[in-house]
């Protein structure tokens, strides 16, 4: 009798554990998509309760990272600049298993702003015209994410380049970015083309300019008074209800039809991890690109996952980043 009553007691335990567990799938997202994730994974885990989805933000470049030097479990990989994929992932693994990526789709797009606050140096008087000759101002203080390891952070970098050709005033990156550094980046200039060359580390050394590993990590400073200006994505402006200026098309990285103006400006990053790959950035039109990594734990659910994403910000997803189109590239 006693054996019987533990043999159902073990059943029913047993079954109630199998009731509860569920697959977990890791994703790792670039910080700008955080907010919408968190609306994609309730409604996904509504749609699938046997699956938790995690996510982990990181700036685009840490989210390759994670896979490829850290060697992370994750089953699904977003970027906030496609090219990052082939650059960064169709590489050899170190177990010689192929590559990291052999495939990604672009996802959505997205375009640069400079944010504000009340708070800020100025605030009454930024407008998009005026922009350029504040931000140059000795008592205003600049936030950008560090583009060694977020795509916001290099993309910031070409705005300023782009700016100098559109507005034919020459010195706003020097001014903002160059003079606040302990080292120099190395500026080539040829008509309107601009190469910059990065040093290994971007520690700042000026008031002027602050520096942290992600965009999305300015916005308590900005908040806060701690910083004036901010390069951030539009969705995240719109997110945070942030004052944000827009840029003329020609230099907020938005609209393929000015591609052959964003691809003037190159920034090349000094980090020794990019000795080989991924070192050079080019201006393109940002384009956000999904992936399941060859090294996802979970690639059947990652991709299950990706997919579903991808069906939600084609159905009309409302707030930027905005839904890519093909035809519009």
């Amino acid at each position: 009798m006693l054996l019987c009553i533990g043999v159902v007691t073990l059943t029913v335990a047993a079954g109630c554990s199998d009731t509860l567990e569920k697959t977990v799938v890791n994703v790792v997202p670039a910080g700008s998509l955080l907010g919408p994730m968190e609306t994609m994974e309730a409604e996904y885990e509504a749609l699938h309760p046997e699956i938790d989805i995690r996510s982990e933000g990181h700036g685009s470049i840490q989210c390759i990272r994670q896979v490829t030097d850290l060697h992370r479990d994750f089953d699904v990989v977003i970027v906030a600049d496609e090219s990052l994929i082939p650059d960064m992932m169709y590489i050899p693994r170190e177990d010689g298993n192929g590559t990291y990526a052999v495939s990604y789709t672009p996802l959505a797009r997205n375009e640069m702003v400079i944010t504000y606050t009340n708070l800020s140096q100025y605030a009454d008087e930024m407008t998009e015209d005026n922009w350029v000759e504040i931000l140059s101002r000795p008592d205003v203080r600049t936030g950008i994410s560090n583009p060694m390891l977020d795509a916001a952070g290099y993309r910031g970098l070409m705005v300023l380049l782009l700016a100098e050709n559109h507005y034919n005033t020459f010195g706003l990156f020097d001014t903002v970015i160059s003079q606040n550094l302990a080292h120099k980046p190395v500026v080539v200039r040829n008509g309107t083309t601009a190469e910059v060359v990065l040093p290994e580390t971007m520690k700042t050394s000026g008031p002027g300019l602050v520096i942290r590993d992600g965009s999305v990590y300015l916005l308590s400073l900005l908040e806060a008074g701690g910083i004036d200006y901010a390069f951030e994505y539009r969705s995240v402006a719109e997110e945070h209800g942030l004052r944000y200026i827009s840029l003329p098309a020609e230099i907020d990285l938005s609209t393929p039809e000015y591609s052959g103006q964003y691809d003037d400006v190159s920034v090349t990053l000094g980090y020794q991890r990019f000795t080989s790959i991924g070192s050079e950035r080019t201006g393109r039109p940002i384009v956000y690109g999904i992936t399941v990594p060859t090294t996802a734990i979970h690639p059947e659910e990652g991709e299950e996952f990706a997919e579903f994403v991808l069906q939600s910000m084609e159905a009309g997803y409302d707030a930027w980043p905005r839904p890519y189109s093909e035809t519009e590239y």
